[in-house]
């Protein structure tokens, strides 16, 4: 029998045998998670990172008017400050995700014990044990895709490491804010400014209380919780959240059961970059700040004069490539998509608006109709009956390698034959309306038709005196009509050239009363033929004296022409360039007709000259850019140079005011009710090519420059006739309709009582003594009669 004595040596053996075991296990864990710490297993974010960890933070683009209406981004998460989240939405996370957030130090050993006890016993409600600190420490550093039993429990450990660390390095309200800021709520909400706008259409300081628990109910799982799929199961976890706030006293049993009683009530609007406020003009400064520097290599062999124009605004223009430019503190450039910049930019929300908006009322109330009438007459349409078949045909061909369906067939290997048969037969497709888009069955080459169909209109307003863009429209619906006809664009100008030549005149000797013959001028070309340029019709003062200022107020082509041989082809190209045009043109006689290519962009800014005292102000579209603390990073200024002198600026304002009270712009001056009963000072000046392919108007105020052009997307889609297909009935509404609303709006600077200034020791006459014939039509720059106008 054992003696007392072995009894107790062994029971000492024992204990020091436990305790040993347990130092040991002891020592591990802290040598476990001391090599944890340091990284030496695994990675392990050093203090840097935990101090700046790295977050995709959405660019944000600025209106004048400090309205969000753009973003960049691969994740679309702008952060908010805690400031900016209301209490009860702290509330609910804290009471759902973490009730003893405010206690522990990133570790929460009773939420853990739970955890373990509700394993032991099968009860899964008896929740999750991780902290708000240790979900954040999983989003902040995605755990690694390895599934192992060890791997699990190695991830944890460092999750655990992880939200210590974070506690120690953050605020409580910091700690809530990270978290919010980075959750992913699907439906590329990622962040609580995202997700309050999408699903709600509000910011986070507007959440209400049920629209609160509803988002932090999907951060349980937004994919399970999608309001949009399972709207029954999502209002069911959100009143799960709000049982919660009320268990923890946020919330009274009367709020809890009336709040769980309502519905949900989204305002669902999707982030898309093809909708919203001014897609053309975010598209356009998306591809100028992240532009490249050109290499010759990188374009097409027909791409030269593109070439030459990227390489100018490379280095010349600090927004163009901007991104790539400039570096931050790590030497790295800066992206749109990750660095959550704020790009504050010229364009005033309010008037952008109203641009997109008379855009779109002209063409659905009027112009379409007209045209969709007019291809009643046509053998092909919608291409004009000059077009043969093989014309057509190749148009056709030509639009259906541009489309993704033909690059999709042939990246997988069809052939031509297999591609045509695809686009001859019939599918199920949804096209564009102006009532919004339908769901059809059309061949994708009949769908072609379809969208050639479809008239566009462009649309750029400048104000004067600072050049920046106030509004910026590259087309009537970007979604189906994705080319910029603002900056991409060139189409010829038509009569719109002609305020160049009279600038040309005016500086140089002759005023607006002189007095010339509207006779038919002969040009000798190089070749030795001869060429005289026609006028658009007869008036009761052909063959007789008139005056420039009558000449330039109806368009007439004698009057052009007989300035044009007073100077020369040269001596136009140069006041052009000096005006701002940077398009090729070909110094030739016709040039005055507007046979040149020219954007909307560059058209607008050479206007501008005539309101600005003769100072050329290149149109910009950024005043500051921001990081994303709100530290300003870039700012930009106008680049301007003297154009013309201020008197000959002043005279052309004055002759293009006449244009539109005593010539083809008269209606604006009108009683028509859409567009008419403009007050004030304004000159414009229209603009029709030929074969009525596109129509233009150009007009000034003394505040502000607008352009507007348009047509169809290739030249042989256009009007019969000028009844409709002219710069007065095709464009000129689109700046009435405009000015209308502008001016409407007392809450902006423009309004119609300010003046043109006339410089000091101005004397030139314009109260001419005859010649000063009115006649309502438009130009162009061939022979139709003056008859098929109205």
């Amino acid at each position: 029998m054992e003696s007392e004595s072995t009894k107790k040596h062994k029971f000492r053996k024992y204990i020091i045998g436990f305790w040993g075991f347990f130092a040991v296990c002891v020592l591990f864990v802290v040598l476990l998670f001391a090599l944890i710490a340091n990284g030496n297993i695994g990675y392990m974010p050093s203090f840097e990172d935990l101090e700046n960890p790295r977050n995709l933070v959405a660019s944000e683009v600025i209106s004048r008017d400090n309205e969000v209406f753009g973003r960049y981004f691969r994740e679309n998460r702008t952060n908010a400050d805690y400031e900016e989240l209301p209490e009860h939405l702290i509330h609910a996370l804290i009471a759902t995700e973490d009730a003893r957030f405010l206690s522990h130090s990133g570790i929460d050993l009773r939420g853990l014990f739970r955890v373990v006890k509700g394993l032991a016993t099968g009860d899964s409600s008896t929740g999750g044990g991780s902290t708000i600190s240790q979900q954040l420490a999983k989003m902040l550093f995605p755990r690694e895709r390895n599934t192992s039993k060890l791997s699990l429990v190695m991830r944890k450990l460092k999750e655990w490491v992880i939200a210590i660390k974070l506690e120690r390095s953050y605020t409580k309200e910091e700690i809530i804010t990270m978290y919010l800021n980075k959750y992913d709520f699907l439906n590329l909400a990622v962040g609580i400014n995202s997700a309050s706008r999408i699903y709600f259409s509000c910011e986070p300081k507007d959440l209400t209380i049920e629209q609160s628990a509803m988002l932090v109910g999907m951060a349980k799982n937004s994919a399970l919780y999608n309001p949009l799929r399972r709207p029954e199961m999502t209002k069911d976890r959100r009143n799960v959240v709000l049982m919660q706030m009320e268990k923890y006293g946020y919330l009274t049993k009367a709020e809890d059961d009336s709040l769980s009683a309502l519905p949900l009530e989204l305002e669902f609007s999707r982030e898309d970059f093809k909708l919203g406020v001014a897609p053309y003009f975010r598209e356009h400064l998306r591809l100028k700040l992240g532009a490249r520097e050109p290499k010759r290599e990188n374009y097409a062999s027909w791409q030269e004069d593109v070439y030459v124009q990227d390489s100018i605004a490379w280095a010349t223009d600090p927004v163009y490539g901007w991104c790539n430019k400039n570096t931050k503190e790590d030497g790295s450039h800066y992206s749109l998509y990750e660095d959550g910049l704020r790009i504050y930019t010229t364009i005033d929300s309010r008037m952008q608006k109203y641009a997109e908006e008379s855009v779109r009322d002209h063409l659905k109330t009027y112009l379409q109709p007209a045209f969709d009438n007019n291809m009643k007459s046509l053998r092909n349409p919608p291409f004009a009956n000059n077009m043969t078949n093989d014309n057509v045909q190749t148009i056709l061909n030509q639009t259906m390698k541009q489309s993704e369906r033909y690059r999709k067939m042939r990246n997988a290997k069809a052939s031509e034959e297999e591609i045509q048969k695809e686009f001859n037969t019939k599918v199920e497709m949804s096209v564009f309306t102006w009532d919004g888009d339908v769901d059809t069955t059309l061949t994708p080459i009949d769908s072609i038709r379809y969208s050639l169909s479809i008239l566009r209109t462009a649309m750029m307003c400048m104000d004067v005196k600072t050049g920046q863009v106030r509004a910026y429209v590259g087309g009537p619906d970007y979604r189906h009509f994705m080319y910029d006809m603002v900056s991409k664009g060139r189409r010829q100008v038509g009569s719109t050239v002609k305020p160049f030549i009279y600038t040309l005149a005016m500086q140089n000797g002759y005023s607006p009363c002189t007095q010339v013959p509207n006779v038919a001028q002969r040009f000798v070309l190089s070749d030795g033929r001869t060429w005289s340029p026609k006028n658009s019709g007869r008036t009761k003062y052909d063959g007789k004296m008139v005056s420039l200022k009558w000449g330039l107020a109806n368009s007439v082509n004698y009057i052009s022409a007989w300035v044009m041989k007073q100077f020369n082809p040269q001596a136009m190209e140069n006041i052009m360039r000096k005006m701002g045009i940077t398009s090729p043109i070909a110094p030739v006689p016709s040039m005055f007709l507007g046979t040149d290519d020219v954007s909307v962009y560059e058209m607008v800014g050479a206007y501008g000259v005539f309101g600005n005292g003769g100072v050329y102000t290149k149109p910009y579209f950024v005043t500051r850019i921001a990081d994303k603390h709100g530290n300003t990073i870039a700012s930009f200024y106008p680049q301007q140079h003297d154009a013309i002198d201020e008197y000959t600026a002043y005279t052309m304002t004055r002759l293009l005011r006449n244009v539109v009270d005593a010539g083809t712009g008269m209606r604006l001056k009108s009683s028509d009710p859409i567009y008419g009963g403009l007050k004030g000072q304004i000159g414009g000046k229209t603009g029709t090519t030929q074969r009525q392919s596109d129509g233009w108007f150009m007009g000034i105020t003394p505040q502000l420059v607008v352009g507007t052009w348009t047509g169809g997307e290739v030249r042989s889609v256009r009007f019969a006739s000028l009844r409709y297909g002219q710069g007065a009935r095709m464009a000129m509404p689109v700046f009435g309709r405009f000015m209308k609303k502008v001016y409407a709006d007392e809450t902006l600077e423009y309004n119609s009582k300010a003046t043109f200034q006339m410089p000091a020791g101005y004397h030139v006459q314009f109260d001419c003594a005859n010649g000063e014939g009115t006649q309502q039509d438009d130009d162009n720059g061939d022979e139709t009669d003056f008859d098929d106008f109205f």
